[in-house]
């Protein structure tokens, strides 16, 4: 065979593996796209992409901006289960320098890259000789990982094979995208529906809300009523006396219940609706007591933990300082973890809130304040709790969408404040929220 028919057979093999690899995203562009539909096809792209170029082995990262990291998400190899799921600094190594420059690159000899990060190879006893790596980018040239084949078989990576990757990384960067603005038409068609579920229960509060506001008013003057009677001995019997001071304090407390719950039940459906769309409003920060916030999260779902048989509680260091907090999104989200815990916590099991604080500790310079919501719960599956708080948390409940987990880490992110999950199955979970004592200057204004 001629080399001249040599390079005909290769060209045609990457046409067709081109052809294949554009031929089913043009297929699953048709349709909706499900998470694991767009797994096969990154998939089947580095699959395809290392079998045309005859490379050994191939990663395709993706970059995770919480961490500024890329991601080894899909890795064919001898060494892909050790690599699959590590991470490196995307300011690091040639596929770094990749994804900062968006330019493909072809190193011939990596032991000439200064780049190289051979650290990497070493720990997993794999040499790299040659590798080729190309970018993959949106519609608007933002990077979103790099695609990476090493050690050519037959000879040294060149321009065809450059080119034959370069479409592959474009493939991939197009399902990426196309899976990104398919999850946008479904979250702003839910924005939506929340809007209107919004209005609509405003419309339905209204009523409750009028009618305790006339309640209340209705009550206050046949409490006077019977407070001058009980002041007349002898008309009113002392027992009927008690009864009436005790009536008195639950109708208070109702109200203000009843109140209570209609604003945060407004506010929460606000606030899903921002975790919808990924809006955090700027915060607004005032000292507050931890105490008392809390124990008014326990005293709202008491009765919900009544039904179930989980006791709720509170453990709060005395000297506990007021926290630079945002308290109407600090309570959703002590709500939420509390009120998802209890379905979780069997039968005579607990739920628990300890507050606690270190000052001059190196998390801020300044000190900070610790929450733990602990339950003695069935505790958290290990898949689960890997992408607990982020924005693939998944929700283990009938129906469950995991925005609870959202809404939470949102508030922590406003706060510049982290969060820590400890669990494990069959004993209980264990979730920390730390939360700087000082907030910055520029933050303590917002609002103002």
């Amino acid at each position: 065979m001629t080399e001249v028919s040599v390079l005909l057979e290769q060209r045609n093999r990457q046409l067709e593996a081109i052809f294949r690899i554009t031929s089913a995203l043009y297929r699953r562009a048709r349709g909706p796209f499900t998470a694991q539909e767009l797994d096969e096809m990154l998939k089947e792209t580095l699959r395809v992409g290392l079998e045309v170029v005859n490379a050994d082995a191939g990663t395709l990262y993706l970059y995770n901006p919480d961490r500024d990291t890329l991601v080894f998400k899909y890795v064919i190899g001898e060494k892909a289960d050790e690599l699959t799921g590590m991470e490196i600094p995307a300011s690091k190594g040639v596929a770094g320098e990749v994804f900062r420059t968006g330019e493909p690159k072809i190193s011939a000899d990596v032991r000439r890259e200064a780049a190289h990060m051979r650290e990497v190879g070493e720990k997993i006893g794999y040499i790299t000789r040659n590798m080729i790596t190309v970018p993959l980018k949106d519609v608007d040239g933002n990077s979103l990982g790099v695609l990476q084949a090493l050690n050519k078989r037959d000879s040294d990576f060149d321009e065809h094979d450059m080119e034959v990757l370069a479409v592959m990384g474009v493939s991939a960067a197009t399902a990426l995208e196309m899976m990104r603005l398919q999850e946008e038409r479904r979250l702003a068609t839910i924005a939506r529906l929340l809007g209107n579920i919004s209005h609509d229960l405003k419309n339905l509060l209204t009523p409750v809300l009028t009618t305790a506001m006339t309640l209340s008013l209705l009550y206050q003057p046949v409490k006077e009523g019977l407070s001058r009677l009980t002041e007349d001995q002898g008309v009113i019997p002392p027992e009927l006396a008690q009864d009436i001071e005790t009536f008195d304090g639950f109708f208070k407390e109702a109200m203000e219940m009843i109140q209570d719950s209609s604003t945060h039940i407004q506010e929460r459906v606000r606030e899903i609706a921002d975790a919808v769309k990924g809006v955090i409003a700027p915060p607004h920060f005032e000292p507050t007591d931890l105490r008392e916030l809390s124990g008014k999260v326990l005293h709202h779902l008491k009765p919900v933990a009544d039904r179930e048989g989980v006791t709720l509680r509170l453990e709060a260091d005395e000297k506990m300082p007021l926290v630079p907090a945002d308290a109407k999104r600090l309570y959703n989200a002590l709500y939420n973890l509390v009120n998802n815990a209890i379905p979780e916590t069997p039968a005579g099991g607990s739920v628990t809130i300890r507050l606690a604080f270190k000052e001059g500790e190196s998390f801020p310079d300044d000190g900070y304040a610790k929450i733990e919501v602990a339950d003695t719960g069935k505790g958290i599956p290990p898949e689960v709790k890997a992408v607990l708080f982020t924005d693939k948390a998944i929700s283990t409940k009938p129906g469950g969408t995991g925005l609870g987990t959202r809404i939470v880490k949102n508030v922590v992110d406003v706060h510049k404040g982290r969060i820590l999950v400890d669990s494990e199955v069959g004993v209980g979970t264990t979730i920390t929220i730390l939360l700087p004592l000082q907030q910055p200057s520029a933050n303590n204004k917002a609002d103002t």
